[in-house]
């Protein structure tokens, strides 16, 4: 029997955020593909567009004006998927598997910059820092408002995202219950740090217990770049691509020096590795295939900011175990025309990916960080 070979033998990778597995096929990488190919993201937009919703002093939908702002500015949705409280009382299920729960909160915008034509990899390092400043605000405020339970920030960028405006922008939601996703990501960090006991020299979690995504990343670290999944690293934060990545190049960021578990928590310099490792990061994703790179991202981080006590120090709680990360889910496969879909084994089955996430790393870390444009 020949020996096992990860890049020609199918496998299964195990997922400890979400207690899942995922299947990959790397030798289907050479199959050919007579699908559905996407039109070309625009790469050359107006800096500013008259009938776009978002542009500074243009009216929205919903008939609000934007003021003519000149940095990041935040508003809320006009359009929310979730509305503030009080709302009305669900009636009683009709049966206990029908049951259903009322759910209230707040939908934010915050537009990155003014310009119509830019993007997180083509703006500057500072303005990435005025967007994370952004973010924590907006994660503080809610994150503080009576019946809010959870703060989810993220963007949608690209069309095959289901993005709805080019101009530069995120979103934040906030929700009076803590979704799915992250919820089983907390349930798993906290299970390890119960579980397992703290490897030498690696950083730890709150009280001295094991980190699931410290014990991760500190792995990653160790292997060498030629066999490794990490993409690129700063003073204080690691971009990679996951062992159990679904995404053909999903990316993973997070702290590598020692356990962060939200904005809140960054120091001065945190914060500015922090924006200049998303910058690099999506200079990388538009030089894959020099285009305007599609992707969901997300922050995952405690659900709401801690609490201060009476001295301005922040108090410690259960919450402390989340280990802030960015979740980078691009659609893009073989080209800037051909994308993964989530087809038939997957829905019925389990994810499964053909691209390995060492393949994937490789071609990430092989990409100029100068932007083709």
């Amino acid at each position: 029997m020949e020996p096992f070979d990860p890049t020609t033998h199918p496998h299964r990778r195990y997922n400890p955020l979400t207690n899942t597995h995922i299947l990959v096929s790397p030798h289907r990488t050479k199959r050919p593909w007579l699908g559905q190919t996407e039109p070309a993201e625009p790469s050359n937009l107006p800096q500013y567009d008259p009938a776009c919703y978002l542009c500074p002093g243009n009216t929205r939908a919903g008939g609000k004006v934007n003021e003519m702002y000149t940095s990041t500015v935040v508003f809320e949705n006009d359009y929310a998927a979730v509305l503030p409280p009080p709302g009305p009382v669900t009636p009683q299920a009709a049966h206990p598997l029908l049951t259903v729960e009322p759910i209230q909160g707040g939908c934010d915008v915050v537009c990155f910059h003014p310009r119509h034509d830019l993007s997180l990899p083509t703006l500057s390092v500072s303005d990435v820092e005025n967007i994370v400043d952004e973010w924590t605000r907006v994660y503080m405020r809610r994150g503080t408002e009576l019946g809010i339970k959870y703060v989810q920030i993220f963007e949608n960028k690209g069309a095959m995202m289901g993005c709805s405006n080019p101009h530069p922008h995120s979103q934040v939601w906030s929700l009076s219950t803590v979704p799915t996703l992250p919820a089983k990501e907390l349930t798993s960090l906290h299970n390890y740090a119960s579980t397992t006991h703290v490897h030498s020299g690696v950083p730890t979690g709150p009280d001295g217990h094991a980190c699931l995504l410290c014990e991760y990343v500190h792995h990653e670290l160790s292997v060498p770049e030629d066999e490794g999944r990490i993409v690129v690293t700063n003073e204080h934060f690691v971009a990679l691509v996951p062992w159990w990545a679904y995404w053909p190049f999903e990316i993973m960021v997070l702290p590598h020096k020692r356990h962060i578990s939200s904005l809140v928590h960054f120091t001065v310099d945190e914060k500015h590795a922090f924006a200049d490792i998303m910058s690099r990061v999506t200079k990388r994703y538009d030089n894959i295939f020099s285009c305007s790179f599609a992707y969901a991202m997300g922050v995952h981080q405690r659900p709401l900011p801690p609490r201060r006590d009476d001295d301005g120090m922040f108090v410690k709680d259960a919450d402390d175990i989340a280990h802030l990360h960015v979740h980078f889910e691009p659609p893009l496969l073989r080209s800037a025309s051909v994308r993964k879909f989530l087809a038939g084994f997957e829905v019925m089955a389990e994810p499964q990916r053909d691209l390995t996430a060492e393949q994937a790393a490789k071609t990430l870390r092989n990409c100029s960080e100068v932007h083709y444009l």
